[in-house]
């Protein structure tokens, strides 16, 4: 039987529902394990952990929106981290980890063999715990890293770790996707992510909505894709003080190079593996919604 998935979204978890997810993730019957917004006692939490840790099935794993609610929470998920062979992707929006948290889960996050895409938006980091995160980002010709990066409001981070995850995005030999919504970056952080992105050779999106920028930034990222070779193909300016005609130029240079690529490269072919890979789906930070109540475009529970 094809591993499944569990999604369950705000609810508070009985002892017997947590039994049964543990069970199927012990018998590798799940691919996708979604809680996000969900109540579970500490040792519930534990159980999941341990679940996790013995399942060589589970590929993608949320527990965003305050599932992960303090420090022993942290150890557990860290624990299971580092028996875990099969996760590709985690999501911990919306968690209070702190800089001390992310310490915690630092071995685990960056020595897991399979880890691609990591999102730690809304977790409430500085530089310290940026500075871990680069390590996860290695330069050209070391371990593999991620492949995608979300980190949105994360307000304590300063310009100077924000420079610092400039450096690191522009050796990565891994890096696609980075979302730094909902930073107060500014244009002067702009101007040094532009390089990095100048210098990236894999960088495709970077999602820059809501952090602080004016027409100075948009005139440097202009300026870079009119005349200089990049891998990017999306950039996300929106809910900035930047004029529509600006946004549409870039827009429109990034759609053009994307055409190019598409004449140049050869046509895909369909197999098996195509239809298996999870496209992770992370949760958009939203600002005015209180991050802890489920949006309303999903539904209450659904499980599979």
């Amino acid at each position: 039987m094809l591993p499944a998935s569990i999604q369950i979204t705000g609810e508070l978890l009985s002892a017997a529902e947590v039994q049964d997810i543990c069970e199927s993730l012990k018998e590798d019957g799940v691919r996708l394990l979604s809680v996000r917004g969900c109540q579970l006692s500490d040792r519930d939490f534990g159980r999941v952990c341990r679940g996790v840790a013995e399942s060589n099935s589970l590929a993608q794993l949320n527990l965003n929106l305050g599932v992960v609610s303090g420090i022993n929470r942290t150890r557990h998920l860290a624990d299971a981290l580092k028996t875990n062979r099969s996760l590709q992707t985690l999501f911990l929006h919306g968690s209070p980890l702190l800089d001390t948290g992310l310490v915690t889960l630092n071995s685990a996050l960056s020595t897991h063999p399979t880890l691609v895409c990591l999102d730690l938006g809304d977790c409430m980091l500085g530089d310290e715990a940026l500075g871990l995160i680069c390590g996860m980002l290695p330069p050209d010709g070391a371990k593999s890293g991620l492949r995608e990066l979300t980190l949105s409001a994360n307000p304590g981070i300063s310009s100077k770790g924000w420079a610092r995850l400039a450096i690191a995005v522009a050796h990565s030999s891994q890096i696609r996707v980075l979302n730094l919504d909902y930073n107060p970056l500014g244009d002067q952080t702009a101007g040094m992510l532009a390089v990095a992105v100048a210098s990236s050779r894999t960088l495709e999106v970077l999602d820059l909505e809501g952090t602080g920028l004016t027409n100075q930034s948009a005139q440097v990222f202009l300026d870079m894709v009119e005349n200089y070779p990049t891998s990017l193909r999306v950039l996300v300016l929106a809910e900035n003080d930047i004029s529509p005609e600006l946004q549409q130029q870039i827009c429109d240079l990034l759609s053009e190079g994307e055409e190019d690529d598409d004449r140049e490269a050869p046509p895909l072919t369909q197999g098996p593996a195509s239809t298996s890979i999870l496209l992770p789906i992370r949760d958009k930070y939203q600002p005015i919604r209180d991050k802890y109540q489920p949006p309303t475009w999903l539904s209450h529970s659904s499980k599979g």
